[in-house]
């Protein structure tokens, strides 16, 4: 099993990256800030425009360490990758899976259940622990509407019936979402889902946080030899990671919504570590992406009992144990592609 090492996340204005031997070395303005051996480090994410050294970049391609470059409020702008790992013939496999729409179909109809059913245990939970603080037959309502949608979504024929069940009930889930916040209900809301940008402090939580799963899903499949732009459900498109965003489907109500509500409702974020831009853009300031990027990590580091491998791992590899599934999916190893399902 991978081991989860550490992720580096540079939050620091006006930080350069540069490279010591085989340190990573951070600069502010000319002068050392900090400084950690690479092998200690699985990834760098870089929120700001300094950027970092030639001599970095390509040792960190060599090592296989993965070097991805964000604004200073979480908008996907480069990524450094190294040579293509993995055996070419798997490649090919997700290629000609990928072409073929029925090939296509099954597996994409396991990516959307994982989220449907996942999503169900996030708001079932509201139910569950705070019956007197929510309105119970909004989420028992909502809650039926994916279960029923999951049982819809298994004879599908084409891919854009997956996507239409998918996009209803993304709408009906976000629809009740307001009533699992507990507390700074005046601050934290949402009246729908939206980002670039995110008009709210509910949605840029989440846009920021669904970047950096994102990151950590495409080098999950890197790893294993998968190329995180070439998809089964998210059409192709110049420039987009079509596989990382299909197995994050049903990794965004587990990692994410329930960190965001957890920090929300435990007050450990405040409405005054946000700021409103002129165009209505609403962004995190430094601290406060500083307090959400340690609840992440932390979140990684706890364990779970996988429920396919039946097996005890850290959290943060389990985008890791997801692509691999998946490789022995397309390899024949497997008959069908086993999503995540939260218990």
């Amino acid at each position: 099993m991978k081991k989860l090492l550490n992720v580096l996340y540079v939050s620091t204005p006006n930080s350069y990256l540069s490279l010591d031997g085989e340190n990573i070395v951070i600069l502010v303005e000319g002068s050392e800030k900090f400084r950690i051996p690479v092998h200690n480090i699985e990834s760098i994410v870089c929120f700001g425009y300094m950027g970092a050294s030639p001599a970095l970049m390509g040792f960190c391609a060599e090592k296989g360490v993965g070097l991805c470059f964000l604004s200073p409020y979480g908008k996907f702008l480069a990524r450094v990758s190294g040579g293509v790992r993995g055996n070419v013939l798997l490649r090919k496999k997700q290629f000609c899976v990928s072409d073929n729409e029925n090939d296509c179909i099954s597996i994409a109809i396991n990516f959307i259940t994982g989220k449907l059913i996942n999503s169900r245990v996030v708001i079932d939970r509201g139910i569950r622990d705070h019956t007197e603080q929510i309105n119970v037959a909004a989420i028992k309502q909502a809650s039926a509407y994916l279960k029923s949608s999951t049982m819809r979504l298994q004879s599908c024929k084409t891919l854009d019936q997956i996507r239409g069940i998918e996009g209803d009930c993304a709408k009906t889930y976000f629809g009740v979402f307001n009533e699992l916040i507990l507390q700074q209900k005046d601050s934290f809301f949402m009246h729908d889902r939206n980002k670039r940008p995110p008009k709210d402090k509910l949605n840029a939580m989440l846009s920021f946080l669904y970047t950096l799963l994102a990151h950590d899903i495409q080098s999950a499949l890197e790893t294993v030899g998968l190329d995180p732009y070439v998809g089964f459900l998210h059409r192709d498109r110049p420039g987009r990671a079509s596989l990382a965003l299909d197995i994050m489907e049903e990794f965004r109500a587990f990692f994410v919504d329930r960190l965001v509500l957890s920090l929300i409702n435990r007050k450990q974020i405040t409405a005054k570590g946000f700021t409103t831009k002129e165009s209505g853009g609403v962004l995190m300031d430094t601290d406060t992406r500083k307090d959400v990027l340690t609840a992440w990590q932390k979140r990684k580091q706890e364990e779970i009992t996988h429920p396919f491998l039946n097996e005890k791992i850290s959290i943060g590899l389990l985008p890791y144990v997801q692509a691999l599934l998946l490789a022995r999916h397309l390899r024949g190893d497997l008959d069908a592609y086993p999503p995540f399902l939260w218990k």
